[in-house]
């Protein structure tokens, strides 16, 4: 086993993240791109986004192939401290099942929190991606 600062882990993206050019401008290389889902959660749009556990839901996003530091790279500052690093296990597109790195808020958004500009980007950003939107 790779345990070298080059090592690469499955991460599943939810969020504007999912957009490859976002991660590169970020410093980030966006390996191995594969859309997946995760059952057993929901997107939640509030200031931020985030994945709720919501019994027979479904969240779609993109998996990459990233190091740590770059993931943690793409969580520091900028308000992102609050996500954490959680397990999760997805089914890829090619009905493969992975387990993925996927970062979460442990405190879910508020009800009346919501962030119109970043939601109307992020449904923008999965129909350029051909993710599945959320409710469509």
């Amino acid at each position: 086993m790779d345990n070298s600062e080059t090592r690469l882990n499955d991460v599943f993206f939810y969020g504007l993240y999912m957009d490859p050019e976002i991660l590169r401008a970020k410093g980030v290389e966006p390996r191995n791109p594969r859309k997946a889902v995760v059952r057993g959660y929901r997107l939640k749009v509030g200031t931020m986004a985030t994945l709720l556990r919501a019994g027979k839901s479904e969240a779609h996003g993109i998996v990459y192939a990233l190091t740590h530091a770059e993931v943690k790279t793409l969580y520091s500052g900028g308000g992102l401290e609050a996500y954490v690093v959680e397990s999760l296990a997805a089914e890829t597109e090619n009905k493969e099942n992975i387990a993925v790195l996927c970062c979460n808020l442990l405190v879910p958004p508020e009800e009346g929190d919501s962030n119109p500009e970043y939601l109307e980007k992020l449904l923008q950003c999965m129909k350029k991606l051909d993710v599945e939107v959320p409710g469509a």
